[in-house]
């Protein structure tokens, strides 16, 4: 299984019609906490983390590692996407092996509403595709996320199973590189 390795990490940033997708940059570390510290980002995601832990703890630059976007608007961060590998010890899986690559995704509040996380996602997915061909990639939301829930079907995911984990029911979808991603 490949890996998001030295030979396709980092990309070049991603532009798309209003976004630009990129490694994380110090200037981000405000935008970072933000969104940790959100009551509205963590209703899904087990609540806000305090931000006095969040400005103790956070690095100068949040979030340099592989698989992990910024997402710019106008020259400033409003989200993130991931590509992380799915923990095999989790429920969902494709893969009887598991760590298949997931997607995942946060906006600040503010940039809800206006199609930016599938503006992102979609490049993210695409890029994805044309960086390791073939590979599927999954992602899990709780059933009672709406937005989650049609962004993952706007994206192309098909659900792949249903669970109980965290206390909720998931949903756990499935993408492969032939799937629309508009």
């Amino acid at each position: 299984m490949s890996e998001l390795g030295p030979d396709i990490w980092p990309p070049s940033p991603i532009k798309t019609e209003r976004l630009v997708l990129r490694e994380t940059e110090a200037r981000d570390r405000e935008a970072f906490i933000d969104l940790f510290s959100s009551p509205e980002v963590g209703t899904y995601l087990g609540g806000p983390q305090p931000r006095e832990d969040l400005e103790r703890a956070m690095p100068e630059v949040p979030g340099r590692r592989p698989g992990l976007f910024a997402v710019e608007l106008d020259g400033a961060m409003v989200g993130m996407t991931t590509l992380d590998r799915r923990d095999p010890e989790r429920p969902g899986h494709v893969r009887p092996e598991g760590a298949e690559a997931e997607l995942g995704y946060l906006f600040l509040p503010r940039a809800w509403g206006h199609g930016y996380a599938a503006e992102a996602c979609a490049a993210v997915l695409d890029w994805f595709a044309g960086a390791l061909p073939g590979e599927p990639v999954v992602l899990c939301t709780q059933t009672a996320n709406d937005r989650a829930m049609r962004l993952a079907a706007r994206l192309g995911f098909t659900e792949a199973e249903r669970f109980e984990e965290y206390g909720a029911e998931q949903w756990f979808g499935v993408w492969s590189p032939a799937a629309p991603t508009g």
